[in-house]
């Protein structure tokens, strides 16, 4: 008993001299001892924050780092819970598994780190392995949901940055990040989310209600209430106009690279073929339609050259991993693909005129070909986007009558 006391003394009050002394005339007593709430000696020195305690424990018997204790917190669970770092390092090394153990809350470390702001220890233990960080909690929350319920905003910025695909995560109630933070009357969180541009306000939980929904019946500081009622209808008028552009996709991927591919095909196979022989007007290799139709060609390889390089443009902006769901990314990338199909036509249509014997019909026809194709979706364009408005005006009018 006398042993134990010193032990447990040495332990509260971080004294490696006396502890190590203890050891040495019981070196058995390190595993027979035990604390309050079924905790081993190596829970207290974390709890008391001594880290040469927790590093001597450890190098005597690392089997401690996975005892769990009344509550099923193991040592990495106290780590967390204090926000030391440089032990949760340690205990990462040790006994890196533990990082999926759950307590008698069903968190496991990762989920106690994001509910309490442990941003540094956070990193670290995602940087170990970023599994832990998709399990999902009760009702089926993520460690987002968690973030958000809890006003962990810099957290949630770490967890957003490593795992940006649980942001469109539901809960068993179907409901989004957005309508969490309405609920618990997150308002940075909710500007926070609005500027990541990825979520959709009109998106509804089982009950058919969307964040604004939720916002209208619950009352809120006027102050409050206005902000977050602005930021999701900027999120709305967002979203619509991302809507208008079409989504970067594999399929996306594979036209732009035919078109670079038929381009650079044209520009080594032009219309026409190339002459085969030396003459004092032209040399082998060259086009002959440069010789015999020296404008229209040139108008040819103008826009097979467009084509090629708004083509290169749009792979090379899907390929980089840069963040094609933000409006300018996106609007860029939709700008080469739109130019690099317009090349292509205006390229085919010179192609068609060089090989076409009357030229004057054939150029009437594709103008007027051509004009009347991008008149009509461009009707077809605007009515979309009057509708689209109209809507969104009524529902707007709806939704303010009825607060």
């Amino acid at each position: 008993m006398a042993s134990e006391r010193r032990l447990h003394d040495a332990t509260r009050k971080g004294d490696l001299a006396s502890l190590r002394q203890v050891f040495q005339q019981d070196p058995y007593l390190l595993e027979a001892t035990s604390f309050p709430f079924s905790r081993t000696l190596l829970h207290t020195a974390i709890t008391h924050g001594h880290v040469t305690i927790v590093e001597e424990v450890l190098e005597i018997n690392p089997r401690l780092a996975r005892i769990l204790d009344s509550q099923k917190l193991s040592p990495l669970h106290i780590a967390v819970d204090e926000g030391n770092l440089e032990i949760a390092k340690r205990l990462l090394s040790v006994a890196p598994e533990t990082c999926w153990w759950r307590d008698s809350h069903d968190m496991n470390p990762v989920h106690a780190a994001a509910m309490g702001g442990r941003v540094e220890i956070l990193d670290e233990l995602i940087q170990a392995d970023p599994s832990p960080a998709m399990e999902r909690l009760r009702r089926g929350q993520t460690v987002l949901h968690l973030c958000v319920k809890h006003g962990q905003l810099r957290a949630l910025k770490v967890l957003v940055e490593k795992l940006g695909e649980l942001v469109c995560a539901k809960d068993d109630d179907g409901e989004t990040l957005l309508h969490l933070g309405v609920r618990c009357n997150q308002l940075e969180m909710i500007i926070y989310l609005v500027q990541t541009t990825r979520l959709d306000k009109e998106t509804t939980n089982l009950m058919g209600k969307t964040a604004l929904d939720i916002l209208k019946e619950s009352p809120k500081d006027p102050i409050t209430y206005s902000e977050m009622k602005r930021s999701l209808r900027s999120l709305s008028d967002h979203s619509t106009l991302l809507g208008i552009l079409p989504k970067m996709t594999d399929i996306t991927m594979v036209v732009v690279v035919l078109i670079a591919t038929m381009a650079f095909q044209a520009a080594i196979s032009p219309p026409g073929g190339v002459w085969q022989d030396n003459t004092s007007s032209h040399k082998a290799g060259q086009a002959v339609m440069a010789s015999t139709h020296p404008k229209m060609y040139r108008h040819f390889v103008n826009a097979n050259t467009t084509a090629f390089v708004s083509s290169l443009v749009t792979i090379m902006l899907i390929t980089t991993g840069l963040p094609l769901e933000q409006f300018f990314f996106l609007v860029v990338a939709t700008t080469a693909m739109w130019l690099s199909l317009t090349s292509l036509g205006v390229g085919y249509g010179a192609s068609l005129i060089m090989t076409t014997p009357n030229e004057e019909q054939s150029l009437g026809y594709i103008v007027a070909s051509v004009v009347s194709v991008f008149l009509f979706f461009v009707m077809l364009l605007l009515m979309y986007l009057s509708i689209n408005g109209l809507r969104s005006s009524w529902r707007r009018r709806s939704s303010e009558g009825s607060l």
